[in-house]
């Protein structure tokens, strides 16, 4: 089993930024492909961002309505991913949910983890 928790959610105003972490244990992090998913009440959990394992670059993509606000990194040392949260609007508001899985070579993978979420709220 893979443990993930997340950390950093909250209330912040439009406008302003956030910066989500999740660690990582029981795994050899460097191996895995990372992301971070949303989910808002009734509503579908949706791709935020992605980046791929260590050995296929860290390669990264981002939801449209977020390109331009939010950057995915991870730190291989700390296993440790981040989300990093710029203009945030009210339509970010959601559970935002860590993702991990085995990258044995990009494009194939492993079964999914999942940290316990979030919550971020934007509102004035």
């Amino acid at each position: 089993q893979v443990q993930l928790v997340e950390s950093g959610g909250g209330l912040v105003q439009p406008g302003g930024s956030l910066r989500l972490s999740c660690t990582a244990s029981g795994s050899i992090f460097s191996r895995n492909a990372l992301g971070w998913y949303r989910q808002a009440p009734g509503k579908q959990r949706e791709l935020v961002a992605t980046i791929s394992s260590v050995s296929s670059g860290g390669i990264t993509n981002y939801k449209d309505s977020v390109k331009g606000r939010f950057t995915i990194s991870r730190d291989n040392v700390k296993n440790t991913l981040y989300l990093q949260m710029n203009s945030l609007k009210p339509e970010d508001t959601a559970v935002y949910y860590c993702n991990a899985k085995v990258e044995y070579i990009l494009g194939v993978y492993g079964p999914d983890y999942w940290g316990q979420g979030t919550q971020v709220t934007v509102s004035s």
